[in-house]
């Protein structure tokens, strides 16, 4: 009987043991709060930031030009082409300092108005003048809260057409600005009417000329457009318009996807978008010593892309950063700035 009674008291320790250990230990999956879960360090990579726009090809798209520099705008007299340009075609310069720099529409497409007056001041990046080209563009609308971060770092687009040709690279045409009603002003008559205090006479025929046909619609008159009148350029939104390579088949209307690179940085410092507090230029890294202590490190940041972001200051790439990034302090109750109860 004795051994039995032995071999009961150590299966009940045993079983105390083990329902006191369970008892205690925490449970599975959670750890202390501060506990380092896990590091990473940065690395070296290609980091490219890009905005996604649904688009339509669309035929005969209206793009805007813009003033190259600071100065005066001076329209040149644009005759009607007879035929699709092959060659850029001078539309007038930005004079500066007695110089001009001169602003061309490109080659495939047509002068279509004056975005501001003649002789008006205008300021680099404005846009002066609207053109049109020939034949098929695609066009995507920019919401404004993605003007700025397309207008100031626009390096290229790709674009894919639905259950079409692409991926293909898409040039782009003149600016995503929204363009005004353009104009262009009406010719002058072939024949001024003279001055009578002059001596001269407005009648053509005794002038010995012919005079002008008469206008079908109003019966009588000369027919000329009217200054001010729009023709060619209607005010639009913020779009961009990018031209396919040539040989691509495309059809009018059909959608399209562009993917705009706005900004890349080769050899990039980064580390995981988890590993950082903090945003906009500017966070706060968790740096694990060797010895097991935590240090607070502020960074400066740059382009992410939703899974790693670039530190451009703050960090050589050597150190272990913790992961999840740190919790940075509560800002203090402005009812109770002491934190006191």
């Amino acid at each position: 009987m004795k051994p039995r009674v032995g071999v009961a008291l150590s299966v009940l320790v045993l079983a105390t043991a083990c329902t006191t250990s369970e008892a205690t230990e925490p449970p599975p999956q959670l750890a202390d709060r501060g506990t380092v879960m896990t590091t990473v360090s940065p690395t070296r990579q290609e980091l490219t930031n890009s905005v996604s726009l649904p688009g339509t090809v669309t035929m005969n798209p209206v793009f805007g030009l813009v003033a190259p520099i600071d100065g005066q705008m001076r329209y040149l007299d644009v005759k009607e082409p007879t035929s699709t340009p092959t060659k850029p075609t001078r539309i007038g310069a930005v004079w500066a300092g007695g110089k001009p720099t001169h602003v061309e529409v490109p080659a495939g497409a047509t002068f279509a108005g004056r975005l501001v007056d003649d002789k008006a001041t205008v300021t680099t990046g404005m846009p002066i003048a609207s053109a049109k080209l020939a034949g098929y563009g695609i066009v995507a609308d920019i919401s404004s809260d993605k003007a700025y971060q397309i207008a100031d770092g626009l390096t290229g687009v790709q674009a894919q057409i639905k259950n079409g040709p692409g991926p293909f690279p898409c040039s782009v045409l003149g600016t995503i600005a929204a363009l005004p009603a353009g104009t262009i002003p009406a010719p002058p008559p072939a024949n001024p009417p003279a001055d009578p205090a002059a001596g001269g006479t407005a009648d053509p025929a005794a002038a010995g000329q012919q005079p002008p046909p008469a206008d079908p619609a109003a019966g009588t008159g000369q027919q000329q457009q009217e200054p001010g009148s729009t023709d060619g350029s209607a005010a639009s939104g913020l779009r961009l318009v990018c031209t396919a390579p040539p040989g691509t088949k495309l059809i009018n209307g059909a959608g399209a996807n562009l993917e705009i690179v706005t900004q890349t940085v080769a050899n990039a410092l980064v580390v995981p978008v988890e590993a950082v507090a903090g945003g906009q230029g500017k966070g706060t890294v968790e740096v694990v010593k060797d010895d097991g202590t935590k240090q607070l490190v502020e960074v400066e940041l740059g382009l992410t892309d939703g899974q790693v972001i670039e530190i451009r200051s703050g960090l050589t790439g050597e150190e272990k950063l913790s992961v999840p990034g740190p919790n940075l302090p509560e800002a203090p109750d402005p009812q109770n700035p002491s934190g006191g109860k």
